[in-house]
């Protein structure tokens, strides 16, 4: 930095300093800058006022030599009279698709067949059902109300009473094996017996030891399951006019929620396949940057969680290097796929009008409670959030482009094996081409980093 470059940042940090400095003889922010300056000492306004001038001089020179700054740069400070700051400036990533163009893809079949229904039916009968007290012993799947005592190495470790639980041979809880010691009691009756607490158990002090427990039944009930008839229909939910349209609806609904998960798992599929083919070069400041990001989400969830990083670490047995390698990974996947479906829309032209985004707020909004759909759409509508969902929406146009290019190339292979194939075979072997057609139409058919240029700074 030249002295005259300087000057315009060190008057702003004297501005700031002068308020908060008490000087004998002049009221607080009137004294002059040269006895502001002759007090604290220049070098004192000059650390204060690197908070803005590094930021706003590398603006400058980026501008000056048209260079865009694709995340926030490294910075050092060298000297700081003159002060003199080194800026380590990561660049935009070149990214190289490759002949994505080639990659194929069919869409899987969704298929809900009667046992789906049903299952969903019985499910649905299950819910509905009351739960009616039973004279008879303790079976799994009752509602068992216990009053419970469950005593550690002399110590009280459970003391629940009138509390419903439910056996499960799969129901570990309070510790594996509970569930059966409870099968063929009778309500009133009361039972001891011992289980040995396993590694791993949540209280580390209590892993290996034995928990002696005294139960005493309370009640037995078992659900009085209705009967799965048109009368049930009406009763399920907004009431169906016969269980022929409640099944119906049913169908439709797994169907619904088969081919959305089918398309997600094509999409993941087909962009994991760009993702291979792609060559990236990215400054490692960047990757840097997004180990940063993570974890920072990180400590923000264990902050929300009433724990910091160290008692985390210890809890999970890592080092802060062991953490710092796990990110990795995770860093360069993120950053990846990030970067691909960037260049993808780029590609394709694929663009996101802000008339979409006011459609996108309408339909989240849509099914809200008419009090609160004013503030959620104030929240939606601000900038950040407008950014986010358009992010959103980009993301979604992108895959679904890259899906139909998929399919599309899958159908041409289709098209050609169906049309040349069947002929070759039976020239062949005629035999054989009536044996494998037939089994076509009877058995079901099975689902369906570059070597390193120099660092991009």
């Amino acid at each position: 930095m030249d002295t005259e470059d300087e000057e315009p940042f060190l008057n702003r940090s004297y501005r700031r300093l002068a308020g908060r400095v008490r000087i004998p003889g002049f009221r607080p922010g009137k004294a002059p800058r040269s006895v502001v300056e002759s007090h604290l000492g220049r070098i004192t306004l000059v650390q204060e006022a690197l908070e803005f001038m590094i930021p706003e001089s590398l603006d400058q020179v980026l501008r000056e030599h048209e260079i865009r700054a694709f995340a926030e740069p490294e910075l050092e400070v060298l000297e700081l009279e003159p002060v003199s700051f080194k800026a380590v400036v990561p660049l935009e990533p070149e990214v190289d698709l490759g002949e994505f163009r080639t990659i194929r893809a069919s869409a899987p079949p969704v298929e809900i067949g009667d046992e789906d229904v049903t299952r969903v039916l019985e499910s649905l009968q299950f819910e509905s059902a009351p739960w009616e007290p039973v004279e008879r012993p303790v079976g799994f799947g009752d509602l068992v109300t216990l009053n419970v005592k469950g005593t550690i190495a002399g110590e009280d470790a459970i003391d629940d009473e009138g509390v419903d639980f439910i056996p499960q041979m799969d129901n570990e809880l309070p510790i594996p094996g509970f569930s059966v010691y409870l099968e063929g009691m009778t309500e009133g009756q009361e039972k001891e017996f011992t289980l040995t607490v396993p590694d791993g158990h949540e209280q580390e002090n209590y892993a290996g030891k034995e928990c002696y427990f005294h139960v005493d039944v309370i009640s037995v009930k078992e659900k009085q399951l209705p009967e799965l008839d048109d009368e049930f229909a009406k009763g399920v939910r907004e009431g169906f006019e016969s269980m022929e349209a409640l099944s119906d609806h049913i169908r439709q609904r797994l169907t619904a929620e088969g081919e959305a998960t089918a398309q997600r798992e094509l999409e993941r599929n087909v962009l994991e396949e760009v993702k291979k083919l792609a060559t990236i070069q990215a400054s490692e400041l960047i990757y840097q940057r997004e180990m940063e990001t993570i974890r920072e989400d990180h400590e923000r969830t264990l902050r929300n969680q009433r724990l910091d990083m160290d008692t985390y670490l210890r809890f999970v047995g890592q080092t802060a290097q062991e953490f710092e390698d796990q990110l990795r990974p995770q860093a360069e996947d993120r950053l990846s796929t990030s970067l691909v479906m960037r260049k993808l829309a780029e590609q394709e032209s694929i663009e996101v009008e802000s008339s979409e985004i006011d459609a996108e707020i309408d339909r989240l909004t849509e099914n809200s409670a008419e009090e609160s759909v004013a503030n959620l759409r104030r929240l939606l509508g601000s900038d950040d959030s407008r950014e986010s969902l358009r992010s959103s929406l980009l993301n979604r146009k992108v895959l679904g482009r890259l899906v139909e290019i998929a399919i599309e190339n899958g159908a041409e292979d289709d098209g050609s094996e169906a049309e040349s194939e069947p002929e070759a075979i039976a020239a062949e072997e005629p035999e054989q081409a009536l044996d494998e057609e037939a089994t076509a139409e009877t058995e079901p058919t099975a689902e369906d980093e570059s070597e390193g240029e120099p660092s991009n700074d």
